[in-house]
């Protein structure tokens, strides 16, 4: 799920080529975009300067662009095999997760291949991907150890958060999506262990954030911060959609919050 300006965008099925579009003011749907042989996506993005949205196809190895304006034309191209998360970067580039090879793909809009990335080998199932403002990137990883890790250019690991498939504070169990604040603090899904963890720029210190819903968060897996709005999507199921919720947290500054409640 993405949002931009007054549209929010979701890809409510893993068996549905449609993506649908959500007025981000009343939530109400707005339209349905198809997407000719979309299949499972773990990643949408949308670019603001060129706009469009941006869907991985985990099964086709593909990444499909949408125009958001006009014809709503849609184009594809190849990737690595097993294309996961994804997220606009600085440059109004698409950087891309491949999970089977271990590796990050940087694509102009039109799918020019711009670098490859490769991970290190301890990294064995990375799931999602964010930049911060230094440009240095932040993915989430799962396998024999479950962590967050900070990225230089190159791909190194400068700093990490997790480890052991355990769960207590320190330790995640199935870490996906990521979301970032104006302040740099990194919101973790921390999927199996059911609750939504906050870590520091630094990413020494991490507190959870309890979210104040009925039954409790299960299995949040994607998220969304719109910081121009102060909102929060949390994504529960597979692929952040499917067979779970979308819970929407507003007037949230920061994720320094420990305690938040959903929109009625």
């Amino acid at each position: 799920m993405t949002s931009l300006g007054d549209m929010f965008v979701v890809h409510r099925d893993q068996w549905s080529q449609q993506v649908e579009v959500y007025d981000a003011v009343t939530f109400t749907l707005q339209r349905r975009l198809s997407v000719p042989g979309l299949g499972t996506s773990y990643g949408l993005a949308a670019c603001a300067s060129n706009k469009c949205l941006y869907a991985s196809d985990y099964h086709g190895d593909y990444v499909h662009r949408v125009e958001l304006t006009g014809s709503n034309a849609v184009t594809k191209w190849s990737v690595g095999r097993g294309p996961y998360g994804l997220t606009v970067n600085s440059a109004k580039n698409v950087v891309v997760v491949i999970e089977y090879e271990r590796k990050l793909q940087e694509f102009t809009t039109h799918g020019a291949l711009l670098q490859t990335i490769q991970l290190q080998p301890y990294i064995k199932y990375p799931c999602q991907v964010t930049e911060l403002t230094s440009g240095q990137l932040v993915i989430s990883h799962q396998g024999t150890r479950h962590r967050v890790c900070l990225l230089d250019v190159q791909g190194a690991v400068v700093q990490s958060y997790g480890g052991a498939r355990v769960s207590y504070l320190t330790k995640m169990n199935g870490p996906e999506g990521l979301a970032v604040d104006e302040h740099e603090n990194i919101l973790v899904a921390d999927v199996l262990n059911n609750r939504l963890l906050v870590l520091d720029r630094s990413m020494t210190s991490a507190h959870e954030m309890s979210v104040s819903v009925d039954g409790g968060l299960n299995g949040p897996s994607n998220l969304w911060y719109d910081k121009s709005r102060g909102r929060l999507y949390v994504g529960e199921g597979s692929g952040g959609w499917d067979g779970g919720r979308v819970i929407i947290i507003d007037h949230l500054k920061d994720f320094t919050t420990k305690h938040v409640s959903p929109q009625s």
